[in-house]
């Protein structure tokens, strides 16, 4: 385009291309008729910041880390190789690294409660010295745990021949002499003037070699080992976890009260949120999740289960009883119902990486928020609105009170998030863009896609339109006319944090894809 001076300028870039998703690895697949055990059912996932190492949570207290290996392969930082021309279909691989057992079965006699050994949420620390940190939290304790690894001391299969005679000397001493040699000793026990007959190896024993055993320390194993156990602070269930840009602080999160910790003292906290009312008749609204600012140490956010987000600022006062900044989404006029506030309850909030917006995920959408602006989302993408005729039946089964998580990309340009029949989301963020892709947790992500992005609503109005349609209006069907089944449901999913790649949990399966613009013929 050519100005009125003859300056040419640029035309406006539009909305990068939607993703091709693509199958690349999956741990712990299940063959055809193959139960499910409880204990293995994948409960928390997370990448570290570097992106090259990932850590999975179970039922059974478990979490298993992985690590990254297609960078080792080429060697060099990661600095070298993003310089590096590889070809474009090379992805993140990763493969299994260890695990260990984090936290066991409890009863709290006190309570006549059963603890379950679950895992919550997991989230890494700093990594030192080689050994990498992460913290672990089942519903009343959380735990940090350091992950190094070690040599192992190994004694060789005697695998040194030394021919010895007997005369021939070994480390400090002769282990033979001659008869008629004499040895002596002092006053302090030392042989004195008493000949002894020494033993002839040769002769007596016929033994023509010694074969001495080594001690090897090749193999390295790797140890987990539990640094600090953070316990009794908590009496309702613990549901986040985040940790401090600073490096020394983490944040713990109840139903109702959120506690500050430093990482190197175990038995102090401080109550930095409650809004336990005097009585509790008087409790209209619970904490769902909370997560750090991932810059600005003094700022937090935390959601409620009446869809509001509070920003508070840990400069304000001790106890932060009162939030710096409030999002929320005004109720539309005559729509409220039995459901409404059910739906409404956030069970997850994520902040983007440069800490302008905040994601959320409730039942029905996700939402975009820019902490700039209080007045309402930038972005509603709807993931359940085929659901809301079958809500009736979903309250009976205990299916709406589902906590599904949501995820960012590193660049800020996408979120994804799960959804029922093992499918998960994801939409583009940007202001253009119409991206909306549905794919499934198997080794085929795209079998049940239709590719037929719609806008999703960026008004910032109350009223929510339905906006990602692409099918069957039958309410047994999901937006792509298929069944849906709500025992399989994909609750737990991450983002890396610098590539477009996701790992998400179905039932005991860790599934992970990846992505390039370049979309398939």
């Amino acid at each position: 385009m050519t100005g009125g001076d003859g300056d040419v300028t640029a035309a406006p870039a539009g909305p990068p291309p939607p993703l091709d998703w693509r199958f690349s690895q999956v741990f712990g697949e299940r063959t055809a008729g193959e139960e499910v055990q409880e204990v293995d059912i994948i409960s928390a996932i997370e990448f570290d910041k570097s992106g090259d190492h990932l850590a999975t949570g179970d039922r059974g207290g478990r979490v298993v880390l992985f690590e990254r290996t297609d960078t080792k392969e080429h060697g060099g930082s990661r600095k070298d190789l993003e310089k590096t021309d590889y070809p474009s279909g090379r992805h993140p691989e990763f493969r299994y690294k260890t695990e260990f057992q984090s936290h066991e079965p409890e009863f709290d006699y006190l309570k006549s409660l059963e603890i379950e050994e679950k895992i919550n949420k997991i989230k890494w620390c700093q990594t030192a010295n080689g050994a990498v940190f992460l913290l672990s939290t089942n519903d009343k304790t959380i735990k940090f745990w350091k992950v190094q690894e070690k040599k192992v001391k190994k004694i060789a299969d005697m695998n040194m021949n030394m021919n010895m005679d007997a005369s021939k000397a070994v480390g400090n001493g002769n282990i033979a002499t001659s008869s008629n040699q004499k040895s002596s000793h002092g006053v302090n026990g030392e042989y004195t003037d008493k000949s002894y007959t020494s033993l002839t190896l040769t002769k007596d024993l016929g033994i023509q070699s010694l074969r001495l055993p080594v001690v090897t320390s090749n193999e390295t194993s790797l140890v987990a080992r539990c640094r600090r156990v953070y316990a009794h602070a908590h009496d309702y269930h613990i549901n986040s976890i985040s940790n401090n840009s600073d490096g020394e602080t983490f944040i713990s999160a109840d139903d109702l009260r959120i506690n500050l910790w430093n990482l190197e003292i175990s038995n102090q906290s401080f109550n930095i949120v409650d809004v336990k009312p005097t009585n509790m008749e008087d409790l209209t609204e619970v904490i769902t999740s909370a997560e750090f600012h991932p810059t600005h140490c003094n700022t937090l956010a935390y959601s409620s289960s009446k869809g509001s987000i509070r920003l508070i600022d840990l400069r304000q006062s001790a106890l932060c009883d009162r939030h710096s900044k409030l999002f929320e989404e005004q109720e539309a006029p005559g729509s409220r119902s039995f459901f409404t506030e059910i739906i409404a309850s956030i069970s997850d909030i994520k902040f983007g990486r440069n800490g302008r917006y905040i994601l959320s995920r409730d039942y029905m959408t996700l939402k975009l928020w820019d902490i700039n602006m209080d007045v309402g989302p930038v972005s509603t993408f709807q993931v359940h609105e085929y659901l809301r005729p079958k809500l009736c039946d979903l309250y009976e089964n205990d299916s709406i009170f589902d906590k599904f998580e949501c995820c960012l990309s590193g660049d800020g340009m996408r979120v994804a998030t799960g959804s029922y029949s093992n499918l998960f989301r994801v939409f583009g963020s940007g202001p253009t863009s119409t991206e909306a892709t549905t794919l499934e947790a198997s080794k085929n992500p795209m079998r049940r896609q239709v590719q037929t992005p719609s806008r999703p609503s960026r008004s910032l109005s109350s009223s929510i339109t339905r906006v990602v349609r692409r099918g069957g209006e039958s309410p047994g069907n999901d937006t792509n006319g298929n069944s849906f089944d709500f025992t399989t449901k994909l609750l737990h999913l991450a983002w890396h944090p610098t590539e477009n790649s996701i790992a998400c949990a179905a039932a005991n399966s860790l599934y992970m894809y990846y992505a390039s613009n370049e979309s398939t013929p």
